[in-house]
Protein backbone atom coordinates (compact mmCIF):
# COMPACT_ATOMS: atom_id res chain seq x y z
CA UNK A 1 0.00 0.00 0.00
CA UNK A 2 1.48 3.37 -0.96
CA UNK A 3 1.79 6.17 1.56
CA UNK A 4 -0.94 8.77 1.64
CA UNK A 5 1.17 11.25 -0.32
CA UNK A 6 1.79 8.72 -3.10
CA UNK A 7 -1.70 7.30 -2.99
CA UNK A 8 -3.53 10.60 -3.60
CA UNK A 9 -2.70 12.43 -6.81
CA UNK A 10 -2.74 16.19 -7.13
CA UNK A 11 -5.76 16.04 -9.41
CA UNK A 12 -7.85 13.57 -7.48
CA UNK A 13 -9.70 16.04 -5.27
CA UNK A 14 -12.17 17.26 -7.84
CA UNK A 15 -13.30 13.77 -8.73
CA UNK A 16 -13.50 12.89 -5.06
CA UNK A 17 -15.66 15.93 -4.41
CA UNK A 18 -18.15 14.67 -6.97
CA UNK A 19 -18.09 11.26 -5.35
CA UNK A 20 -18.89 12.87 -2.01
CA UNK A 21 -21.94 14.71 -3.33
CA UNK A 22 -24.41 12.18 -1.80
CA UNK A 23 -23.06 12.78 1.74
CA UNK A 24 -25.20 14.53 4.35
CA UNK A 25 -26.25 18.01 3.24
CA UNK A 26 -25.30 20.99 5.41
CA UNK A 27 -27.67 23.58 6.84
CA UNK A 28 -27.71 26.04 9.71
CA UNK A 29 -29.62 23.47 11.73
CA UNK A 30 -27.90 20.13 12.43
CA UNK A 31 -28.51 17.44 9.78
CA UNK A 32 -30.99 14.71 10.73
CA UNK A 33 -29.63 11.65 12.44
CA UNK A 34 -29.07 8.53 10.39
CA UNK A 35 -31.07 5.54 11.68
CA UNK A 36 -28.81 3.12 13.50
CA UNK A 37 -28.96 -0.60 14.20
CA UNK A 38 -29.30 -1.64 17.87
CA UNK A 39 -26.09 -0.62 19.66
CA UNK A 40 -23.67 -3.31 20.73
CA UNK A 41 -22.92 -1.45 23.95
CA UNK A 42 -25.58 0.16 26.16
CA UNK A 43 -23.63 3.44 26.24
CA UNK A 44 -23.07 3.58 22.46
CA UNK A 45 -24.80 6.84 21.62
CA UNK A 46 -23.30 7.06 18.13
CA UNK A 47 -24.90 5.75 14.99
CA UNK A 48 -22.89 4.56 11.99
CA UNK A 49 -24.25 5.93 8.75
CA UNK A 50 -24.99 3.90 5.69
CA UNK A 51 -22.38 3.86 2.92
CA UNK A 52 -22.02 7.30 1.34
CA UNK A 53 -23.34 9.28 4.32
CA UNK A 54 -21.26 10.80 7.07
CA UNK A 55 -21.50 9.18 10.47
CA UNK A 56 -23.57 11.39 12.77
CA UNK A 57 -22.97 11.76 16.49
CA UNK A 58 -25.06 13.26 19.29
CA UNK A 59 -23.85 16.03 21.60
CA UNK A 60 -25.08 14.66 24.94
CA UNK A 61 -25.82 17.98 26.69
CA UNK A 62 -28.24 19.12 23.98
CA UNK A 63 -29.14 16.19 21.73
CA UNK A 64 -27.82 18.15 18.73
CA UNK A 65 -26.50 15.98 15.91
CA UNK A 66 -23.15 16.70 14.28
CA UNK A 67 -21.16 15.01 11.47
CA UNK A 68 -18.29 13.05 12.99
CA UNK A 69 -15.56 14.34 10.64
CA UNK A 70 -14.43 17.87 11.32
CA UNK A 71 -11.44 20.09 10.51
CA UNK A 72 -8.45 21.07 12.62
CA UNK A 73 -6.52 24.21 11.77
CA UNK A 74 -3.20 23.90 13.61
CA UNK A 75 -0.40 24.14 11.03
CA UNK A 76 -2.44 23.70 7.86
CA UNK A 77 -4.35 26.98 8.29
CA UNK A 78 -1.40 29.04 9.50
CA UNK A 79 -0.64 30.45 6.04
CA UNK A 80 -0.29 33.92 4.47
CA UNK A 81 -3.61 35.31 3.30
CA UNK A 82 -2.34 36.00 -0.24
CA UNK A 83 -0.55 32.69 -0.71
CA UNK A 84 -1.18 29.64 -2.92
CA UNK A 85 -1.78 27.72 0.31
CA UNK A 86 -4.66 30.06 1.19
CA UNK A 87 -6.14 29.55 -2.28
CA UNK A 88 -5.90 25.79 -1.80
CA UNK A 89 -7.76 26.08 1.52
CA UNK A 90 -10.72 27.58 -0.33
CA UNK A 91 -10.97 24.32 -2.24
CA UNK A 92 -10.42 22.31 0.95
CA UNK A 93 -13.46 23.90 2.56
CA UNK A 94 -15.52 23.57 -0.61
CA UNK A 95 -14.91 19.83 -0.43
CA UNK A 96 -15.56 19.76 3.31
CA UNK A 97 -18.89 21.57 3.30
CA UNK A 98 -20.09 19.93 0.06
CA UNK A 99 -19.38 16.58 1.70
CA UNK A 100 -21.53 17.37 4.74
CA UNK A 101 -18.89 18.54 7.21
CA UNK A 102 -19.61 21.23 9.81
CA UNK A 103 -17.10 21.37 12.69
CA UNK A 104 -13.98 23.56 12.42
CA UNK A 105 -11.69 23.88 15.43
CA UNK A 106 -9.17 26.70 15.78
CA UNK A 107 -7.38 28.76 18.43
CA UNK A 108 -5.84 32.20 18.93
CA UNK A 109 -2.62 30.30 19.67
CA UNK A 110 -2.37 28.99 16.08
CA UNK A 111 -0.64 32.15 14.78
CA UNK A 112 -3.02 33.57 12.11
CA UNK A 113 -5.34 30.55 11.78
CA UNK A 114 -8.35 32.45 13.16
CA UNK A 115 -7.83 35.16 10.52
CA UNK A 116 -7.65 32.54 7.79
CA UNK A 117 -10.73 30.69 9.03
CA UNK A 118 -12.73 33.91 9.34
CA UNK A 119 -11.80 35.05 5.84
CA UNK A 120 -12.57 31.66 4.30
CA UNK A 121 -15.96 31.35 6.00
CA UNK A 122 -16.96 34.86 4.94
CA UNK A 123 -15.76 34.45 1.36
CA UNK A 124 -17.46 31.07 0.96
CA UNK A 125 -20.67 32.09 2.76
CA UNK A 126 -20.24 29.08 5.07
CA UNK A 127 -20.54 30.63 8.53
CA UNK A 128 -24.14 29.52 9.03
CA UNK A 129 -23.25 25.95 8.06
CA UNK A 130 -20.22 25.82 10.32
CA UNK A 131 -19.99 24.49 13.87
CA UNK A 132 -17.17 26.86 14.85
CA UNK A 133 -14.93 26.14 17.84
CA UNK A 134 -12.15 28.27 19.27
CA UNK A 135 -10.34 28.60 22.59
CA UNK A 136 -9.32 30.77 25.50
CA UNK A 137 -5.63 30.79 26.40
CA UNK A 138 -4.48 33.77 28.48
CA UNK A 139 -3.15 34.31 31.99
CA UNK A 140 -5.42 36.94 33.53
CA UNK A 141 -8.97 38.19 33.21
CA UNK A 142 -8.13 41.32 31.23
CA UNK A 143 -6.09 39.28 28.77
CA UNK A 144 -8.91 36.76 28.41
CA UNK A 145 -11.40 39.51 27.60
CA UNK A 146 -9.05 41.09 25.04
CA UNK A 147 -8.34 37.69 23.51
CA UNK A 148 -12.04 36.89 23.14
CA UNK A 149 -12.76 40.25 21.48
CA UNK A 150 -9.81 39.73 19.16
CA UNK A 151 -10.97 36.23 18.25
CA UNK A 152 -14.41 37.54 17.30
CA UNK A 153 -12.79 40.19 15.10
CA UNK A 154 -10.45 37.71 13.46
CA UNK A 155 -13.15 35.08 12.93
CA UNK A 156 -15.55 37.78 11.64
CA UNK A 157 -18.40 36.61 13.83
CA UNK A 158 -20.21 37.54 17.05
CA UNK A 159 -20.56 34.04 18.46
CA UNK A 160 -19.05 30.58 18.29
CA UNK A 161 -20.67 27.23 18.82
CA UNK A 162 -17.95 25.94 21.16
CA UNK A 163 -15.52 27.85 23.39
CA UNK A 164 -12.79 25.76 25.04
CA UNK A 165 -10.14 26.39 27.68
CA UNK A 166 -6.95 25.58 25.79
CA UNK A 167 -4.87 22.87 27.49
CA UNK A 168 -6.40 23.81 30.86
CA UNK A 169 -4.48 27.08 30.89
CA UNK A 170 -5.50 29.45 33.70
CA UNK A 171 -8.51 27.23 34.33
CA UNK A 172 -9.51 29.14 37.47
CA UNK A 173 -10.26 32.30 35.48
CA UNK A 174 -10.77 31.01 31.93
CA UNK A 175 -13.55 28.53 32.70
CA UNK A 176 -15.71 30.98 34.70
CA UNK A 177 -15.26 33.54 31.90
CA UNK A 178 -16.30 30.93 29.33
CA UNK A 179 -19.41 30.25 31.41
CA UNK A 180 -20.19 33.98 31.49
CA UNK A 181 -19.96 34.09 27.71
CA UNK A 182 -22.23 31.08 27.43
CA UNK A 183 -24.77 32.72 29.74
CA UNK A 184 -24.61 35.83 27.54
CA UNK A 185 -25.37 33.75 24.42
CA UNK A 186 -21.92 34.19 22.91
CA UNK A 187 -21.26 30.46 22.78
CA UNK A 188 -23.55 27.45 22.84
CA UNK A 189 -21.12 25.05 24.51
CA UNK A 190 -18.01 25.24 26.70
CA UNK A 191 -15.18 22.74 26.84
CA UNK A 192 -11.72 21.77 28.07
CA UNK A 193 -8.80 20.59 25.94
CA UNK A 194 -5.49 18.81 26.15
CA UNK A 195 -3.29 17.05 23.63
CA UNK A 196 -0.91 14.69 25.42
CA UNK A 197 -1.23 11.70 27.74
CA UNK A 198 0.41 13.58 30.62
CA UNK A 199 -2.61 15.90 30.68
CA UNK A 200 -5.20 13.12 30.96
CA UNK A 201 -5.26 12.92 34.75
CA UNK A 202 -5.89 16.65 35.20
CA UNK A 203 -8.49 16.63 32.45
CA UNK A 204 -10.28 13.65 34.01
CA UNK A 205 -10.34 15.37 37.41
CA UNK A 206 -11.79 18.56 35.93
CA UNK A 207 -14.37 16.64 33.92
CA UNK A 208 -15.80 15.29 37.17
CA UNK A 209 -15.52 18.59 39.01
CA UNK A 210 -16.75 20.97 36.28
CA UNK A 211 -18.85 18.80 33.92
CA UNK A 212 -18.16 20.74 30.70
CA UNK A 213 -20.22 20.21 27.56
CA UNK A 214 -17.15 19.06 25.59
CA UNK A 215 -13.62 17.82 26.05
CA UNK A 216 -10.93 17.64 23.40
CA UNK A 217 -8.12 15.09 23.70
CA UNK A 218 -5.56 13.15 21.66
CA UNK A 219 -6.44 9.62 20.51
CA UNK A 220 -5.03 7.42 17.74
CA UNK A 221 -3.91 3.90 16.92
CA UNK A 222 -0.51 4.86 18.37
CA UNK A 223 -1.92 6.66 21.42
CA UNK A 224 -5.07 4.82 22.53
CA UNK A 225 -4.84 5.75 26.23
CA UNK A 226 -7.86 8.08 26.19
CA UNK A 227 -10.10 5.03 25.76
CA UNK A 228 -9.20 4.13 29.34
CA UNK A 229 -8.63 7.53 30.96
CA UNK A 230 -11.07 10.00 29.36
CA UNK A 231 -13.76 8.25 27.32
CA UNK A 232 -15.40 6.28 30.17
CA UNK A 233 -15.84 9.50 32.17
CA UNK A 234 -17.27 11.28 29.14
CA UNK A 235 -19.80 8.49 28.64
CA UNK A 236 -20.70 8.44 32.34
CA UNK A 237 -21.22 12.21 32.58
CA UNK A 238 -22.64 12.87 29.11
CA UNK A 239 -19.73 14.95 27.79
CA UNK A 240 -19.07 15.25 24.06
CA UNK A 241 -15.55 14.31 22.87
CA UNK A 242 -13.50 15.99 20.15
CA UNK A 243 -10.38 14.05 19.13
CA UNK A 244 -7.17 15.71 18.01
CA UNK A 245 -3.91 14.17 16.71
CA UNK A 246 -5.67 11.23 15.04
CA UNK A 247 -2.69 11.02 12.65
CA UNK A 248 -0.15 11.64 15.46
CA UNK A 249 0.88 14.89 13.74
CA UNK A 250 1.39 12.97 10.48
CA UNK A 251 3.84 10.48 11.95
CA UNK A 252 1.47 7.56 11.41
CA UNK A 253 1.80 7.85 7.63
CA UNK A 254 5.56 7.45 7.90
CA UNK A 255 5.11 4.43 10.14
CA UNK A 256 2.56 2.90 7.78
CA UNK A 257 4.88 3.44 4.83
CA UNK A 258 4.15 1.02 2.01
CA UNK A 259 2.59 -1.68 4.15
CA UNK A 260 -0.76 -2.92 2.88
CA UNK A 261 -4.03 -2.25 4.63
CA UNK A 262 -5.41 -5.16 6.66
CA UNK A 263 -7.20 -7.87 4.67
CA UNK A 264 -10.56 -6.75 6.04
CA UNK A 265 -10.18 -3.09 4.94
CA UNK A 266 -12.27 -3.45 1.78
CA UNK A 267 -15.08 -5.04 3.75
CA UNK A 268 -15.09 -1.93 5.96
CA UNK A 269 -15.09 0.37 2.89
CA UNK A 270 -11.61 1.67 3.74
CA UNK A 271 -9.19 2.35 0.89
CA UNK A 272 -6.41 4.44 2.51
CA UNK A 273 -4.51 4.63 5.76
CA UNK A 274 -6.00 8.06 6.48
CA UNK A 275 -9.47 6.57 6.30
CA UNK A 276 -8.37 3.68 8.51
CA UNK A 277 -6.89 5.94 11.20
CA UNK A 278 -10.07 8.03 11.28
CA UNK A 279 -12.37 5.00 11.28
CA UNK A 280 -10.42 3.65 14.25
CA UNK A 281 -11.09 6.85 16.20
CA UNK A 282 -14.77 6.94 15.31
CA UNK A 283 -15.27 3.31 16.24
CA UNK A 284 -15.17 4.25 19.91
CA UNK A 285 -18.75 5.21 20.89
CA UNK A 286 -17.56 8.06 23.16
CA UNK A 287 -16.10 10.03 20.23
CA UNK A 288 -18.32 12.80 18.89
CA UNK A 289 -16.06 14.33 16.24
CA UNK A 290 -12.47 13.98 15.05
CA UNK A 291 -10.61 16.97 13.59
CA UNK A 292 -7.82 16.01 11.15
CA UNK A 293 -5.99 18.96 9.62
CA UNK A 294 -5.02 19.25 5.96
CA UNK A 295 -4.31 21.97 3.45
CA UNK A 296 -4.93 19.79 0.40
CA UNK A 297 -8.37 19.30 -1.16
CA UNK A 298 -7.77 15.69 -2.19
CA UNK A 299 -6.78 14.79 1.35
CA UNK A 300 -9.87 16.53 2.71
CA UNK A 301 -11.98 14.35 0.41
CA UNK A 302 -10.16 11.28 1.67
CA UNK A 303 -10.71 12.31 5.28
CA UNK A 304 -14.44 12.59 4.69
CA UNK A 305 -14.48 9.04 3.37
CA UNK A 306 -13.02 8.00 6.72
CA UNK A 307 -16.30 9.15 8.27
CA UNK A 308 -18.63 7.13 6.06
CA UNK A 309 -19.06 3.38 6.31
CA UNK A 310 -19.06 0.59 8.91
CA UNK A 311 -17.34 0.97 12.25
CA UNK A 312 -14.51 -1.34 13.22
CA UNK A 313 -15.03 -4.25 15.59
CA UNK A 314 -13.12 -4.35 18.85
CA UNK A 315 -10.89 -7.09 17.40
CA UNK A 316 -10.08 -4.90 14.39
CA UNK A 317 -9.29 -1.93 16.63
CA UNK A 318 -7.04 -4.10 18.79
CA UNK A 319 -5.23 -5.35 15.69
CA UNK A 320 -4.46 -1.79 14.60
CA UNK A 321 -3.20 -0.79 18.04
CA UNK A 322 -0.89 -3.80 18.07
CA UNK A 323 0.29 -2.99 14.55
CA UNK A 324 1.32 0.57 15.49
CA UNK A 325 2.48 -0.05 19.06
Amino acid sequence: MATRRRFLSDSAWSAAALTLAPLVACSQEPPPAVPAPPPAEPKAAAAPATAGALIMRTIPSSGEQIPAIGVGTSGSYEVPMDSPEFAALKDVLKVFFAGGGRAIDTSPNYSNAEDVVGALLKEGGWRQQCFLATKLAADDRDALERQWADSMRRLQTDTVELLQVHNLRNIGQALPYARELKQAGKTKYIGLTHYVESGHADLARLMRAEKPDWVQINYSVAAPQAAKTIFPIAQELGIAVMVNRAFDDGKLFSVAGDRPLPDWAAEMQVTSWAQMFLRFVLSHPAVTVVIPATGKPERQADNLKGGAGPLLSQAQQDELVKMFA
